[in-house]
């Protein structure tokens, strides 16, 4: 091959990526989309993670298995957190989400056990109260 084929070759090559350039195939547009939804996906992610850290402010020290820290190490590896308090506050968050309707029973019978407590508290300051009144103060 001479110089001016390679010239010729380098100069084809050169409008054929201009015509792609111009004219892009499905495939093309295909992997712009799929660009664009990574990119809408890691904002989206990032803006909930940010969310469930920004009001952290109580420490727990808490002991976890070989298996979750792997996981908590990954999420760091990913880049995703800075920590892996970070991930596991994160994870922590999702999982009480998630069970909102147990937690929604669990409140609703905390506060029955509270009225029944209040009950109590009554039933003996009465009690204490009547008896009090019925037996004669002795004298000194």
């Amino acid at each position: 091959m001479t110089d001016k084929d390679t010239k010729k070759e380098a100069k084809k090559e050169t409008k054929e990526k201009t015509k792609k350039e111009k004219h892009p195939g499905p495939f093309d547009e295909f992997g712009n989309q799929i660009e664009k939804f990574a990119v809408k996906t890691a904002d989206s992610i990032r803006k909930v993670i940010d969310r469930a850290l920004a009001s952290r402010n109580t420490v727990l020290t808490i002991r976890v298995n070989d298996g979750s820290n792997k996981k908590l190490n990954m999420l760091v590896e990913a880049g995703l957190f800075k920590s892996r308090s970070e991930s596991a506050a994160f994870l922590i968050e999702e999982g009480i989400k998630s069970q909102g309707i147990l937690f929604s029973k669990i409140t609703d019978k905390l506060k029955k056990m509270e009225k029944i407590r209040d009950e109590l508290k009554d039933i003996v300051s009465k009690e204490v109260e009547s008896k009090s009144a019925v037996e004669p103060k002795k004298k000194k």
